[in-house]
């Protein structure tokens, strides 16, 4: 009696305390029985310090069902050692099978299967819960405590193109682009008492003109490019991983920037992706000190994990080391350019004053003409084509570039017009009721529903609203309300497309678009978009670009795929580079995501007093963006931008320059230096500009500033000067007062550098 009272003690006391510990060597986390993390500890300091708050355990998983909009929750757990393999049971039937595999500096959890899956849309890792209350960084999916005492941080970071930083329930897979209160540092910063943590407001502006959309200067306001970290009522940050299944038909009522009437959300009907789903889906759990945590955990999975590495000079793009201004091009007179670009030592120039760079695949990736025909680069001794130019600035070790619309098919572009392709993007698909000739204006459609809504999710802007029926594309405006329904404001043959017959029951395609401003095109559709990247790869090649600013970058996501549109593009473009031989393409845009983290070099966005006011010394002295942009970046360890600035005029100064690199350097910026030839040429103080510049880059790529140094070094109050030693190793930093140099400190090139 009392051996089968034992046996069945035992056994429910394992029930009760079945309950696991998984570690690294920085990190520690338990997850309980009902498959709960319940402890996420600092295992690099004694005693433990613990990141789980006690009242806010943290699901390793989630099930998200897309027609009830629930989130199911694990309710019992069980896990084998023999083959690190955690089983999940939920509340709804469902069985997740998850493989723990503890790494040396991260854990790695891997979806493998799911059971009972009918209405199972997407999978959410997490949200995991933490205590740290300092910096969100919600495109990568980091909690960061930056202050010495506590100096942690613990964050995610997808192992799969289908695995996006944010939330499952995050329609459109691109989270709102609008502001929360979040205070960094209650103590320096409390919070007026009208406001609380983790309160929504919407941008500043009208919804159109992009540099007003930063609008509150008080460092509580941060802006959102992402929902990969979420903060609470309490401050305390959280983090969360999803994947979705893209092989299912799904529509969604999307914005980017849902609370402004100018950006009113649109029904869009989501090409299914066969293929793309959630099983296999990977994320690494990691916790480290924060001042490490970029080169050493972050990088350490990057390699080992083989997610996108790109590197510059045989440096990772995101080492801090490698982060570097470029040249923007101004005036478009280029005799002295790369001889500028090549003495200031930065590594690219962007033909910013070349105007867009519209995709076309009808050129076949020859922007100049099949015979290089066509020379736009301006020289007074003979212009050149891109390549001819390319050609003369890799003598140097530089690259080129210019500035697209991304995936924007503009008018008269194959794809688009004046014969529009099968593979454009549609927001609705309707049927035609009755038989029209090329002539007709009264288009009768099935079933009129959404299809008042106007062009896109932003700025919905009349010229746009279109549809297309075979090879001909139509202006419409509204529909009337009642039936027999037909479309008003009729223009066919739009886009100088031709007008045609067309028969009852042919398909109608409303289609998805950009906006107007000279930005004017159609979003093709994924397999189209994967052709449009592997363009982009081509142009490189044929024309010597290695450099991309992709404007409109955020036109990616108005497929309805969000994020993961964005890295499929990127992922595609890169591999056909590599594929034909283009080693590097560097890239800035008009926005950073979960999607381009890993690709994209640097974010300089926008420009002037808007960005880094370096007469008053703050970041926008016009608009909040620069201190917005700068929040941004920096929380999610990514090269903050200092956007199109800071241009060499009459009037320029080496103690400006000393000023910006010093910031550059110290925070971790990078910048794009307007070069006008004619302005450059006028400045009494160009050749010690050149100089100071050249010198604080070289030590940069030395790797010569240690972090205190840095720390004082993004004081905007200090003014500074660095000059070279006689060896190429080593420099000497002063603090300037009233133009005097005092604390002199000695910097030395770093090991590996």
């Amino acid at each position: 009696m009392r051996t089968t009272l034992l046996i069945i003690f035992l056994a429910l006391a394992g029930k009760l305390f079945a309950q696991w510990d998984f570690k690294t060597d920085y990190f520690g986390i338990h997850i309980n029985n009902k498959g709960f993390i319940t402890s996420m500890k600092n295992s690099t300091v004694r005693p433990y310090r613990e990141f789980s708050p006690a009242d806010r355990p943290s699901p390793l998983m989630l099930l998200f069902d897309g027609g009830s909009k629930t989130c199911y929750e694990p309710v019992k757990a069980s896990y084998s050692a023999a083959v690190r393999l955690l089983r999940l049971t939920y509340s709804n039937g469902s069985v997740a099978c998850i493989r723990i595999s503890p790494q040396k500096k991260y854990l790695k959890l891997q979806l493998l299967s799911l059971s009972k899956r009918a209405g199972i849309e997407a999978v959410q890792w997490g949200p995991c819960h933490t205590t740290i209350t300092n910096l969100l960084g919600e495109i990568i999916g980091v909690a960061r405590d930056t202050s010495s005492v506590v100096n942690y941080a613990i964050g995610m970071l997808a192992l799969n193109d289908n695995t996006l930083g944010g939330m499952a329930a995050t329609i459109g897979d691109a989270a709102p682009f609008q502001y929360i209160i979040h205070t960094p540092d209650t103590q320096r910063f409390p919070l007026p008492d009208s406001l609380h943590e983790g309160q929504v407001l919407s941008l500043g502006g009208n919804g159109i003109s992009d540099v007003a959309f930063y609008a509150h200067k008080e460092p509580w306001y941060r802006i959102l490019y992402g929902d990969a970290a979420q903060v609470d009522e309490k401050g305390r940050i959280s983090i969360a991983y999803q994947s979705r299944d893209r092989s299912i038909k799904r529509e969604i009522l999307f914005s980017l920037i849902p609370h402004m009437k100018a950006n009113l959300p649109n029904h869009i009907d989501v090409q299914p992706l066969p293929g793309v789903d959630f099983i296999e889906s990977a994320v690494a759990l990691w916790g480290s000190p924060d001042s490490t945590a970029l080169m050493d955990v972050i990088r350490e999975i990057v390699l080992k994990e083989q997610l996108p590495y790109p590197t510059i000079n045989g440096k990772w793009i995101k080492d801090p080391a490698a982060f570097v201004p470029d040249a923007l091009t101004d005036g478009n007179l280029n005799d002295s350019i790369i001889s500028y670009t090549s003495r200031l030592g930065f590594k690219a120039i962007s033909l910013y004053d070349q105007g867009f760079l519209r995709p076309d695949r009808g050129n076949e990736g020859y922007i100049d003409g099949k015979y290089f025909e066509r020379k736009p680069i301006k020289m007074t001794t003979g212009s050149l084509s891109h390549k001819a130019f390319a050609a003369l600035a890799a003598k140097k070790r530089l690259i080129i570039g210019r500035t697209t619309i991304t995936n924007a098919l503009a008018p008269g572009t194959k794809d688009a017009s004046p014969v529009p392709g099968d593979s454009l993007c549609y927001q609705q698909k309707r049927l035609l009721l009755k038989n029209i000739d090329a002539s007709d204006t009264v288009l009768l459609v099935n079933d009129p529903q959404y299809l008042n809504e106007v062009a896109s999710w932003e700025g919905h802007c009349e010229n746009l609203n279109m549809i297309k029926i075979g090879k001909e594309l139509i202006y419409y405006l509204g529909v009337s309300d009642k039936p027999p329904y037909r479309l008003l404001h009729v223009k066919r043959g739009y886009w100088k497309t031709t007008p045609s017959g067309h028969a009852a029951g042919d398909t109608i395609y409303k289609l998805q678009v950009t906006v107007n401003y000279g930005y004017d095109g159609i979003i093709p559709n994924i397999p189209l978009q994967d052709k449009i990247a592997a363009y982009y790869a081509d142009v490189c090649k044929i024309n010597g670009l290695a450099y991309y600013d992709f404007d409109g970058q955020e036109f990616l996501f108005n497929s309805g795929q969000g994020y993961y549109s964005a890295k499929r593009f990127f992922h595609k473009m890169f591999d056909r580079a590599k594929a034909i031989g283009v080693p590097y393409i560097r890239f800035t845009g008009a926005t950073l995501s979960e999607g381009s983290w890993h690709y994209q070099s640097i974010w300089n966005v926008g420009g002037g007093k808007n960005l880094y006011d370096v007469d008053t010394r703050e970041w926008g002295s016009t608009t909040s963006q620069g201190k917005d942009l700068r929040d941004v970046t920096y929380s999610n360890f990514f090269p903050v931008g200092m956007g199109g600035n800071f241009p060499v005029t009459a009037r320029s100064t080496p103690e400006q320059y000393e000023h910006v690199q010093a910031i550059s350097v110290g925070l971790g910026t990078t910048y794009s230096l307007r070069l006008n030839q004619k302005d450059v040429e006028s400045c009494p103080q160009k050749e010690a500009i050149f100089k100071v510049i050249r010198t604080w880059e070289d030590a940069r790529a030395a790797n010569a500033f240690p972090r205190w140094v840095k720390t004082k070094l993004a004081d905007p109050a200090y003014s500074w000067r660095l000059e070279a030693g006689n060896d190429k190793n080593t420099w000497t930093l002063y603090r300037m007062v009233k133009g005097n140099k005092v604390e002199p400190v000695v910097l030395k090139r770093a090991a590996g550098y």
